[in-house]
């Protein structure tokens, strides 16, 4: 029974450690804030904030809930434990061993600590050096991170397309909606390089490509970053290609400057100039994030535009599919040779090994 209390004693360390790390008070705080925002008679009167609010309110219970059982299931055992009987000496054993296993499997989400990782990704895909075989890698990776949401059963939304002149994507941006999608895609911002035989050129000679990948994390409530009016430009044009005739016959597309940085987001796909500018703005916002996160500044006016090339020696990651085949990251040193199974999307493994390198 002195081991088992010891044990008793160390799994409450542990999780005290693990509750600390997701700022297990703050969310509680979060779900009853959200839950009594859900539950005013008039929530359901701005339906797109209702939308967003039960969003967040669905994910802080997938966060939450599992740890709330794993706390009830503790204080079950501390009562076992108080009755300091040698005939159940198995039955506290056996609940030990059961509360470890909750926790392992929560493992991932008590690295996922910082401020943005619970956001919802907007992932941005371009093509780089390598022409007609770097638009193809672009859809292929766009392809790659579909297939991996879907697993993860996110929700996979297309904003833009840009398809490239014979085969492939000139750049896509997609949202993806989910459960810490933005924590754990965050590794994969970067460039990408791909080494294969060519099926673009006739003689079918090895081929170096490269994508670049931007992964943002979702800032769609303005309040989360205040930008100040006068650094935006807005130009409205009308849009081309798909959208119906409401949207080629009208001045719907709308282009936003954030000036100081010099990013701009175009957007066209949306049928009224009010949901572009809207969708264009929560690009903005989460790229200036992104931007804040990797310059480790807290005010925009100290930020500095973006500057990193899809081209040699800027790549996090390399996939070989000639003369041998490996993927490698070059962050991690992680590497396997079953790059079919990277690219349809089993990519979780490349995941963990950058979360573990943070």
């Amino acid at each position: 029974m002195d081991k088992l209390k010891k044990l008793t004693y160390e799994l409450s360390d542990e999780i005290k450690k693990s509750l600390d790390k997701i700022n297990y008070d703050s969310l509680k705080a979060q779900l009853k804030n959200l839950t009594e925002q859900s539950q005013q008679n008039d929530f359901w009167d701005n339906s797109q904030h209702a939308q967003i609010v039960m969003q967040e309110l669905s994910d802080l219970q997938r966060k939450v809930e599992p740890w709330d059982t794993i706390l009830g299931d503790f204080e079950y055992l501390k009562e076992l434990i108080e009755l300091n009987d040698n005939k159940i000496e198995q039955d506290i054993s056996e609940l030990i061993e059961s509360i470890k296993s909750d926790m392992d499997e929560l493992r991932l989400q008590t690295r996922l600590s910082g401020p943005y990782d619970s956001n919802n990704a907007i992932v941005s895909i371009y093509a780089g050096a390598g022409g007609t075989d770097a638009q193809d890698w672009t859809q292929m990776l766009l392809r790659m991170y579909s297939r991996w949401a879907d697993k993860e059963r996110a929700k996979v939304s297309v904003i833009n397309e840009s398809p490239g002149e014979e085969a492939g994507l000139k750049s896509a941006t997609v949202e993806i909606k989910g459960s810490d999608i933005y924590g754990r895609l965050k590794g994969e911002h970067g460039v990408h390089r791909l080494v294969r035989l060519s099926p673009f050129n006739s003689n079918n000679l090895r081929e170096t490509s490269f994508a670049k990948v931007e992964v943002l994390p979702e800032i769609n409530q303005p309040e989360r970053l205040e930008i100040d009016p006068k650094d935006l430009k807005i130009d409205v044009y009308r849009a081309g290609g798909h959208g119906g005739q409401s949207v080629n016959t009208t001045d719907s597309a709308v282009r936003i400057t954030h000036i100081p940085t010099g990013i701009n987001v175009a957007i066209q796909n949306e049928r009224s100039q009010a949901q572009n500018k809207e969708v264009a703005m929560t690009i903005i916002r989460s790229k200036l994030v992104q931007l804040q996160i990797e310059q480790h500044k807290d005010n925009l006016s100290d930020l500095k535009g973006p500057n990193q090339s899809a081209e040699w020696g800027s790549q996090i990651r390399s996939y070989v599919l000639h003369p041998y085949k490996m993927v490698k990251d070059l962050r991690t040193s992680f590497e396997t040779s079953d790059v079919e199974s990277i690219l349809d999307g089993n990519i979780d493994q490349l995941i963990e090994a950058f979360i573990d390198l943070e």
